[in-house]
């Protein structure tokens, strides 16, 4: 009932521990906290919460326009309502180093597990479209830096995302990855990567976890998790995967709504209002109001 009853700093702890197994960890991207249930329902292994999907949400593109206050709120409505560890996109960190190093205690204090720290010029762009740019290597030591200084709990994950692979190719990817590291990464997120192989190749060039985007209609291939696990990815996230599904599956619906007047054709396609209410434990909370208010007013 309400909310995790794993505290924030347990479940970065147990985060790091399967972090450090080597194994592949799946974050589905979630895009409210009723589908960071559902995930954790499903048996996956964390909740990734999409920079994209949050600007979506308010119908907004993904181009640096939300801020620091709205990011950590929003995460920190999703990360409390699943047992499992949340990271969320932290974008460019919201402002110069010392704004980059507030936005990591703000996460902290929001329950996210981790975050991530990309090297573009703000306004950034998605991740897989064309004309990205990055800053100079210097600039993005200095926001890593930054965020690992300001982290107060040491199991707080601080990962740095490169999108360098787009603009300069993958020799300067891998070159920037070290570099990330030596300032203090705990880990790699090497942005659209086109092919298994660039993803083996930063696994050989760097001693901590990485991270594959496995992102629709985007630059790299969808790998499987078997081929990811193959080459050594550590975690792999599908961070819009569920909106597209809900959102499509939503036009279809407002579709048929137009054409025939009823959705009494899309009953198979809708989650039952008793999955539902399993899903958000109406029980639980039926039993508590029960037992609190069992009182009578006597006239």
């Amino acid at each position: 009932m309400l909310y995790a009853t794993t505290s924030p700093a347990e479940k970065r702890r147990l985060f790091r521990e399967r972090l450090a197994t080597g194994e592949l960890l799946r974050f589905p991207g979630a895009f409210n906290p009723l589908t960071a249930r559902l995930i954790e329902r499903k048996g996956f292994d964390g909740v990734y919460i999409s920079g994209a999907v949050l600007s979506a949400d308010l119908g907004l593109p993904d181009i640096g326009l939300t801020t620091l206050s709205e990011v950590a709120g929003r995460s920190k409505q999703i990360a409390r309502m699943t047992e499992l560890p949340a990271i969320v996109d932290a974008d460019t960190g919201f402002g110069e180093p010392m704004n980059v190093a507030r936005t990591i205690q703000e996460l902290e204090d929001a329950g996210l597990a981790g975050t991530h720290i990309e090297d573009q010029v703000n306004p950034k762009r998605c991740g897989h479209l064309d004309g990205k740019q990055v800053v100079d290597e210097q600039t993005a030591l200095k926001r890593i830096r930054a965020a690992v200084d300001a982290r107060r709990d040491p199991n707080f994950l601080i990962m740095a995302r490169t999108d360098i692979r787009a603009v300069d190719g993958l020799d300067a990817a891998i070159d920037r990855a070290k570099a990330l590291v030596d300032a203090g990464a705990d880990a790699i997120f090497p942005e659209a990567m086109r092919d298994l192989n660039e993803f083996e190749a930063v696994r050989r060039a760097v001693d901590v976890p990485i991270l594959a985007n496995m992102t629709e209609f985007g630059k790299s291939e969808l790998f499987t998790t078997e081929q990811l696990a193959s080459v050594g990815v550590n975690i792999v996230i599908w961070p819009v995967s569920l909106l597209r599904m809900a959102v499509g599956a939503a036009e279809r619906a407002l579709d048929t709504l137009n054409e025939v007047g009823t959705l009494s054709s899309k009953l198979g396609e809708m989650q039952h209002r008793a999955d539902l209410y399993d899903l958000i434990d109406y029980e639980g909370y039926n039993h508590f109001d029960n037992s609190v208010y069992t009182f009578r007013i006597e006239k």
